[in-house]
């Protein structure tokens, strides 16, 4: 695809901030060719050395890439911004969202034991008695509660991490299909995303070991409710990760559990492995609330100094408003009661419509959490066939990278009894898409 955008600048530096500009403005979409060095050098009339220079800067920050005889285009995933889904089309059932069911939340109350003024808490960023429920929150699991800190939400934290522990141009394996922002995350911090093939029981292991052998300095996983593949770790699944990983101590593992108190299966942490740089991180939005962006991470000492030194030199400290907050609903016994009927609720959606598909002869996959991923061979033609009867999901580019084509369909407000219209419904979708476009 040819661009249309008209590149300016007359230094290296002017001249990627005017690329930069026209992918955010999203004048620049993925995919889109920029012109050859040399003719965009005539057009600017600089040096085709200035053009070259403001290349390599937009390929080590990962807003553009080159394909050989292909040229430079923009990078399919672009970093300097989230991809933001589209807006759900007014009239329709979201099932996209990937969110909780509202019904399920508990109520927010913010404490009035701290007054408002002028405070700095960087020499005592973390409530001693929260630091403590977290400790019990994580240690029944096997997760090592010696070091443990705080930081705004998980991918704050795998952010603070990556960027702290690599340099631009390192290389992370990911899971693919994997979480959408933490797709984008790795990019925009002028990372390499390496992708890493996953199956119902997690990250596959044969896929983990060719991540390792490319060099990856670090690896991001989720033992449970993986979005949006629902994949879990068996402990076999586990061990196996593990003895890799064990190999390769410098290689940093952040772990993602970030559905924990509402999914229905046990935690099998790499934490336990004896790996030496380790994360187990999480957050607490998909279950006591949207807009808690709070998580607990417990890794090893030298991660924790690290997270806590840059974290020191930015924000400081997690708000101690938030971290109060965080702890009443955690010791709450009414919330805990609230957390065990949203498990079942969640198990009993995701479990109704994967029959439902199944009796419709349709696969999914979705061993925990709030999502199935169904396979489908043209996700355009699913997402708009389905919004013909009323429903709206989530095409599976936004998640994949070497992947094959799917849809991801939250369940986490879906009620048993819409399950089989919806069901039924995608076949009739995948009928006429077969009709159409010949299977």
């Amino acid at each position: 695809m040819v661009i249309q955008y008209g590149i300016t600048g007359t230094t290296a530096k002017g001249i990627a901030a005017s690329v930069e500009r026209g992918v955010t403005e999203g004048a620049l979409a993925p995919e889109a060719a920029l012109p050859p060095v040399r003719r965009l050098a005539d057009e600017l009339g600089v040096s085709p050395g200035t053009v070259a220079t403001a290349y390599k800067e937009l390929r080590r920050r990962g807003i553009v890439v080159t394909r050989g005889r292909g040229g430079t285009v923009v990078a399919p995933v672009p970093a300097v911004a989230s991809r933001r889904p589209p807006r759900v089309p007014e009239g329709l059932r979201d099932l996209a969202g990937g969110h909780p069911d509202p019904a399920l939340l508990p109520g927010l109350v913010p404490p009035s034991r701290l007054s408002p003024g002028v405070r700095s808490h960087r020499s005592a960023p973390r409530l001693a008695r929260l630091e403590e429920a977290v400790r019990g929150w994580l240690g029944p699991d096997g997760v090592p509660v010696e070091h443990v800190t705080f930081a705004h939400g998980a991918l704050d934290l795998i952010g603070r991490l990556l960027s702290v522990e690599l340099r631009p141009g390192d290389a992370v394996a990911v899971e693919d299909p994997g979480y959408h922002h933490l797709l984008d995350l790795v990019p925009a911090l002028g990372l390499r995303t390496v992708p890493v093939a996953v199956d119902d029981e997690g990250m596959r292991p044969d896929a983990l070991r060719t991540a390792l052998r490319a060099g990856v300095r670090a690896v991001v996983c989720s033992p449970r409710a993986q979005n949006p593949y629902g994949g879990c770790f068996s402990a076999a699944r586990r061990d196996d990760l593990a003895g890799l990983l064990r190999e390769e101590p410098d290689v940093l593992v952040v772990e993602d559990d970030h559905a924990s108190w509402v999914t229905d299966t046990p935690l099998r942490s790499l934490a336990v492995a004896g790996l030496a740089r380790w994360v187990h991180v999480r957050s607490v939005s998909k279950f006591l609330g949207t807009d808690l962006r709070w998580a607990a991470a417990a890794c090893d000492p030298v991660t924790l100094a690290r997270h806590d030194g840059l974290l020191l030199l930015t924000s400081g400290w997690v708000s101690h408003l938030l971290q109060e907050t965080v702890y009443g609903l955690m010791t709450d016994v009414d919330t805990r009661a609230l957390m065990a009927r949203a498990r079942a609720a969640y198990v009993l959606r995701r479990e109704t419509l994967a029959g439902e598909l199944a009796r419709n002869g349709i696969a999914s996959h979705g061993a925990s959490g709030m999502n199935l991923w169904v396979p489908v061979r043209d996700e355009s033609a699913v997402v708009n066939g389905l919004r013909s009867y009323g429903w709206w999901v989530a095409a599976g580019a936004r998640f994949r990278l070497s992947a094959g084509p799917g849809v991801r369909i939250t369940t986490a407000g879906l009620e048993p009894a819409d399950a089989a219209r919806l069901a039924s419904d995608f076949a009739a979708v995948l009928g006429e898409s077969e009709a159409t476009y010949g299977g």
